[in-house]
């Protein structure tokens, strides 16, 4: 089994920075892509941004310039740094991961989400 475990997340006045981090724990043969997704109330689940086990990045263009997402391989962990954190900035945000495990053979385990709220 693998399980992904969440940590960071609260609030935060708009302006401000957070640092979500997200780590896996299991029968690990290997990662491949982690990502971080957020849902604000009401709204549908979106990306945020995702990083390849080598390193590749992208974002949603609406946190371009201010989200960086890493990752620390050793850790097995996937983190956001969010800075200039916006009042819709405010979501559920949950950790992704494609993890090979015991069949060598890959799927997505998600974390149960983190609570973001930005205040104006």
């Amino acid at each position: 089994q693998v399980q992904l475990v969440e940590s960071g997340g609260g609030l935060v006045q708009a302006g401000g920075s957070l640092s979500l981090s997200c780590a896996a724990s299991g029968i690990i043969t290997r990662i491949n892509d982690m990502g971080w997704y957020r849902q604000p109330p009401g709204k549908q689940r979106e990306l945020v941004a995702a990083i390849t086990s080598g390193g590749s990045r992208n974002y949603a263009n609406s946190v371009k310039g201010r989200f960086t997402i890493s990752r620390d391989n050793a850790k097995n962990t996937v983190y956001l740094e969010m800075n200039g954190l916006k009042p819709e900035d405010t979501a559920v945000y949950y950790c992704n991961a494609n993890v090979v495990t015991l069949f060598l053979s890959a799927r997505d385990y998600w974390g149960q989400g983190t609570q973001v709220t930005v205040s104006s």
